[in-house]
């Protein structure tokens, strides 16, 4: 009997350990908003004319990153960059964005940082826009050009959808595969079209644009977001009953096109439609943060808030500036560009339990970071073929000052490369690398240099290109970029390869590269 009374004690204190040791680790929420501008909010723009106090108020509880930028300028690139900690032109997608009915982009044998949750025992799940392609059945086999899928022929609704998020890591899923303008309209959810398409959706409004095709019975845009948040909530407060740590991914689909605010928040902002969809964001995460405070988790959760790329023309700039508003801030350009409004995002941790209330980081860092973070935090390892790119962040999150990343890279629509070390920033195309001004095309006829060299710290506009007068400066960034593609990682640890060809040099460098000896 005493031997036995000794194990039960055993087992007691093991099992009691066990349940402390994971309510030790943080439960994170990471919010991706979608085409959200560096200056929308008004804690990093004090002269927004859109004000966003629920975030405002989370900034303030918590720590404002200056310096955070996406893995690229558009949707896909810098999702697959938050999942796998590795920059996604290094996959197969070495320009542009995958379709609403593309095929799977990550390699379901890749490590995420799903994977890294899961295997320190957390409850993962991915709520939202997914637009990393996933498998659906097509009837009579892949279309040739599954960007744009204007029936709703082709796809077998009642088949099982596969590799999905749940062949990455998460536990749970429900989603909307592409951005949502992008057909087929409807949800999965754990590989099971939650409805078919029962009808044909198109709308020719500039703003509330989205492209013709097969819509679920139970899709309705202007509730997608809300429907994200409602089903967010609800996991929320489910998952916090169990005791067992969470991580809840929830990439939203706005303020992207179609922009539909709820009436609620029509006119709200004084600015126009894209403003009012911006507080109705806003909003929607002090939902997020009601649903962790009434939980009783809010003191262990880390909340991370930012975007996937700049502004995109669509919010209608004309309008914006009208009445004083600037969705880069003081950045140049917008969504899709090299320039920094394409890709440097608003980003705030909110973490009581860890991060310091009303801090402020202007180390550079950037969205593939997530993996190496989450295993910092945890004090984990994770494989040395994953997470190439990825650069853990926390020493940033507890106050230490100084940089964590040696450099990162940044990518245009097009392909274009660009690199960022310390204040200085090399630009290997001739002007945007995206929609705005100079366009590649436009570029290219005003025979603009093939290659830009700013210093931010004096020039963040990214006006004068300092590349004739600093060689060697531009010598050694382009060498560092140029190793860390050679070298199919860019962080320490053995030599990797990308997929396909990777091409840094713009056209017509050709002799400009032979004058600088590269």
């Amino acid at each position: 009997m005493p031997l036995l009374r000794e194990s039960i004690s055993f087992l007691l204190a093991l099992i009691a350990s066990s349940l402390l040791l994971g309510a030790d680790k943080p439960n994170v929420v990471y919010v991706l908003a979608d085409d959200l501008g560096y200056g929308d909010l008004s804690c990093f723009n004090k002269d927004s004319k859109i004000q966003t106090p629920y975030l405002d108020e989370i900034a303030s509880q918590g720590m404002m990153f200056t310096d955070a930028h996406s893995g690229s300028a558009v949707c896909t690139p810098t999702r697959y960059g938050i999942i796998t900690g590795r920059y996604s032109w290094r996959s197969r997608l070495k320009n542009g964005v995958l379709g609403g009915s593309s095929v799977h982009l990550i390699n379901t044998n890749r490590y995420t940082v799903a994977d890294l949750a899961k295997d320190q025992g957390y409850h993962t799940a991915m709520i939202g826009k997914w637009h990393l392609g996933w498998d659906f059945h097509f009837e009579d086999g892949e279309p040739s050009n599954t960007f744009f899928l204007n029936s709703g022929e082709v796809i077998d609704y009642k088949k099982r959808v596969k590799n999905g998020p749940d062949a990455l890591g998460f536990d749970y899923y429900y989603g909307h595969c592409g951005s949502l303008d992008m057909a087929p309209y409807v949800y999965v959810e754990d590989g099971v079209v939650t409805a078919a398409p029962n009808r044909i959706t198109v709308n020719e409004d500039y703003k509330g644009f989205w492209r013709v095709g097969p819509t679920g019975s139970d899709f309705y845009h202007i509730d997608v977001t809300p429907n994200f948040v409602r089903r967010s909530v609800d996991y929320i407060e489910e998952r916090a009953k169990t005791g067992k740590p969470f991580f809840l991914y929830l990439p939203l689909p706005s303020p992207h096109t179609p922009i539909l605010p709820i009436d609620e928040f029509e006119g709200k902002s004084g600015t126009n439609e894209y403003g009012d969809f911006v507080q109705q964001v806003d909003w929607h995460m002090g939902q997020i943060m009601e649903a962790l405070e009434r939980s009783g988790v809010a003191e262990n959760t880390l909340f991370i808030f930012t975007a996937d790329n700049g502004c995109s023309p669509r919010a209608e700039f004309d309008e914006l500036d009208e009445v004083g508003h600037k969705p880069g801030g003081i950045y140049r350009g917008n969504k899709a560009d090299i320039y920094e409004a394409g890709h440097r995002v608003p980003f705030i941790a909110h973490w009581p339990n860890g991060i310091k209330a009303g801090a402020e980081s202007d180390a550079t860092i950037c969205l593939t970071d997530l993996l190496a973070t989450m295993a910092d935090i945890l004090d984990a390892d994770f494989p040395n073929n994953a997470g190439e790119d990825s650069v853990s962040f926390l020493p940033a999150m507890k106050g230490q000052a100084g940089e964590v990343r040696e450099a990162t890279v940044h990518h245009s629509i097009n392909g274009s490369f660009a690199i960022r070390k310390g204040d200085w920033k090399l630009v290997l195309c001739p002007g945007s690398g995206g929609w705005s001004a100079p366009r590649p095309a436009e570029a290219k006829k005003m025979s603009i240099p093939p290659i830009q060299l700013f210093n931010l710290r004096e020039d963040p506009s990214e006006r004068n290109n300092l590349y004739l007068t600093n060689k060697d400066k531009v010598r050694g960034m382009y060498r560092l970029l140029e190793s860390y593609v050679e070298n199919g990682r860019s962080t320490p640890g053995p030599k990797l390869s990308n997929e396909g060809i990777t091409t840094i040099d713009p056209d017509d460098f050709s002799k400009l590269k032979r004058e600088l000896g590269l």
